[in-house]
Formats: C-alpha cells, sequence, structure tokens
C-alpha cells in the first residue's frame, strides 16, 4: 500500500461540487427517462440502444461494443436488446467471423421508433441539462466531463 499522507479535507465549494455532481448524476438520466416513457414511449436505454446502433457503421454492433456504448453490463445490453428485438426495432444476429459473437442491427422500424422519439429526447436534454450551462464554455465542461469519464 502507497504511504498515507495528510489529507486536506474538502473545502465548502469543493463539497457542495461533489454533492451536486452525485445527485445530477443519479437524477438527471431518472428525468430523461420518464420524460422519455411518458412522452414517447420509450425508456432512455432503449433510445440510447438504438441511437448507437443508428450510428454505427452498417448501423449494427456486437453485443460487448454496444453495451459499452451504453454504459451497461452485457446482461443488460441483452434483457435491453430482447425488449427491442420484441418490437421489431432490432435484430440479433451471430458473428460469421469468429461464431461466439453476437451482433445488434437497427431494422427499419427502429430507425423510424428513433426519429420519433428523437424530438422528446432533444427536448428533455435541452430542458434538463443544456438551458442550465447558458453561458458557460460548453467545449470546455465538456472537456472536463471527458477527463473525469476516462480517468482511472
Amino acid at each position: 500500500m502507497p504511504p498515507v499522507t495528510a489529507l486536506e479535507p474538502l473545502d465548502t465549494d469543493e463539497d457542495a461540487l461533489v454533492r451536486a455532481l452525485g445527485r445530477v448524476m443519479t437524477v438527471v438520466p431518472k428525468l430523461i427517462d420518464a420524460d422519455l416513457k411518458r412522452d414517447a414511449g420509450i425508456s432512455l436505454t432503449e433510445y440510447s440502444t438504438l441511437m448507437h446502433l443508428s450510428e454505427s457503421r452498417d448501423r449494427r454492433m456486437r453485443m460487448s461494443e454496444l453495451a459499452a456504448a451504453c454504459d451497461l453490463s452485457l446482461s443488460g445490453m441483452t434483457r435491453a436488446v430482447a425488449r427491442l428485438e420484441i418490437e421489431g426495432f432490432v435484430r440479433r444476429f451471430q458473428c460469421d467471423e469468429d461464431g461466439r459473437g453476437w451482433f445488434a442491427a437497427l431494422t427499419a422500424a427502429g430507425l423510424a421508433r428513433l426519429e420519433a422519439a428523437y424530438p422528446t429526447h432533444l427536448e428533455a436534454t435541452r430542458r434538463r441539462i443544456l438551458d442550465h450551462f447558458a453561458g458557460f464554455d460548453l467545449a470546455e465542461v465538456a472537456r472536463v466531463f471527458d477527463e473525469l469519464s476516462t480517468a482511472d
């Protein structure tokens, strides 16, 4: 173990930021999820899944890559894709290259579903997040958030 060094406690502003960030990470996705479910009939997880597939090459991704892109476990992604597959929005098929992996592919119905939900997602994203950052350097905020999310 590394030697224990004296740590300086958080000051009032630092503590307030850390606590607020924790609330934001928990509450905002729930709020956007509720908006999407209420106004578009789709969950945030399902929307994110369709979105990532729509942006990928050939509108398909390996299940493991899709899970990572959506910040879900592989089993969580499998459940989400299974729900979408039942609705006809996604189809799964085995990887020809290695025979072990599985792909998820966006269907035409899935793309239409994503496009129908997009206005709700956009409005919720603006109202729940972006409107609160008016006057901030968004590129710098994004850089800091990216740095936080990739730190080890």
